[in-house]
């Protein structure tokens, strides 16, 4: 529940993106920052929280966690109408309010499995995370049948009944077991993870990969309703979903199988076919084959963030916290910049080019997934040189 909690506070507004266009007349670019400030309010609360959960321990941190979330989901819903005449800085705030959530759930979740003692971590948090596609898959399914039943109006109530997962996700946190934390002379210091090479390819890789992953899933929805002509429930149904559907097919694979296979490897060619797709769904005359390359592309990304986290867990197994801080902090940078960059370049891209805006945006997105490529590349060559051991 507490990764389906993120899949919620990450996916819910870009849901409602084209509505918040209509309801509030905002650009790509405004709708776009949301997301900014969603996944930069989470680096900071991320970078800012790890060594006070290392001293005081994860359950008040991931209980208030759902907290924020689901007062962050009341104001997001009813600020717009309390502030009537500042309705964009109201649903500002109110995304501030639930990233603080968001951020510390980032990590905090991971760190709870890593914890649990296991001969599979990698395939343990590969099917961790495949919870987050089967969770933005129940939101998109959920979202889409509430917005066909109040036909996109009084949106609002669909944003307080999500809200109520976060609220039960709080009580279930004050008495769940939680594994006791490493000890403070046993943990790896902060600077040998910040000064460490590998560290820092592994910290870059995750901010790609959530970059190739996030652009395309907040995007999808608009993409197929404002530029292939689909109707939001055929975008979200058979764009989203799917998308979602086949990235937790990916991570459940590979959280039964993964033991056989190097994740690095799955990772390099899941980036390969994720670039594919982004080159598909840009430059495709055919609507329902773009919509369909934006699904498949799901697949391919699947394994980038959970694979980023479990590569480095496993270098520095006794970092406790602070190594899915510091990888929370960086993928949440990708996700931030990645969504972000999509819409200020849709809406600087000149009229008369052949190309529709958000097209545009969709090509030069191609960059993530191939420069993850490379970054794989940088990762495996360390990783086969001994711990310690430069290279040029």
């Amino acid at each position: 529940m507490g990764i389906f909690v993120g899949a919620l506070l990450n996916n819910l507004p870009p849901l409602l993106f084209v509505l918040l266009m209509r309801d509030f007349n905002l650009s790509f670019e405004q709708v776009g920052r949301l997301v900014l400030i969603n996944f930069t309010t989470q680096i900071v609360i991320i970078l800012t929280s790890s060594r006070p959960v290392d001293r005081y321990g994860v359950r008040p941190f991931i209980t208030a966690a759902h907290l924020f979330a689901f007062v962050g989901f009341l104001l997001f819903a009813f600020a717009p109408r309390l502030f009537p005449n500042h309705p964009y800085w109201a649903l500002m705030i109110a995304t501030f309010i639930f990233s603080i959530g968001g951020g510390l759930i980032e990590f905090l979740i991971s760190a709870i499995v890593q914890a649990i003692p296991s001969d599979a971590k990698a395939a343990a948090m590969s099917l961790l995370h495949s919870f987050y596609a089967w969770g933005l898959i129940v939101v998109v399914l959920g979202t889409t049948l509430m917005l066909n039943i109040v036909k996109g109006l009084n949106w609002h109530y669909i944003v307080v009944a999500w809200a109520i997962v976060p609220l039960i996700n709080f009580f279930n946190f004050m008495r769940v077991p939680l594994a006791p934390p490493i000890k403070e002379e046993e943990r790896t210091p902060t600077k040998e993870l910040l000064t460490s090479p590998f560290f820092l390819l592994v910290t870059l890789g995750i901010a790609l990969g959530a970059s190739s992953e996030l652009a395309m899933s907040q995007w999808t929805s608009t993409f197929a309703e404002s530029v292939l002509g689909l109707s939001k429930t055929t975008g979200d149904l058979l764009g989203l979903s799917v998308f979602a559907a086949l990235m937790g097919v990916g991570r459940h694979l590979y959280g039964n199988y993964g033991k056989r296979v190097n994740i690095l490897t799955v990772m390099f060619w899941g980036s390969a076919f994720a670039a594919l797709c982004y080159l598909v769904a840009s430059l495709s005359p055919i609507p329902i084959l773009s919509l369909i390359a934006c699904s498949l592309c799901g697949f391919g990304v699947s394994l980038l963030w959970p694979g980023s986290l479990s590569v480095a867990a496993e270098r520095f197994p006794n970092a406790g916290s602070t190594v899915f801080a510091l990888l929370a902090a960086g993928g949440a940078a990708g996700a931030a910049l990645g969504p972000w960059l999509l819409g200020l370049i849709a809406d600087n891209v000149p009229s008369s080019f052949p190309l529709s805006p958000l097209r545009v945006a969709m090509l030069v997105g191609t960059l993530f997934p191939i420069s993850m490529m490379l970054t794989l590349a940088a990762i495996r060559r360390r990783q086969t040189l001994p711990k310690g051991q430069t290279s040029v």
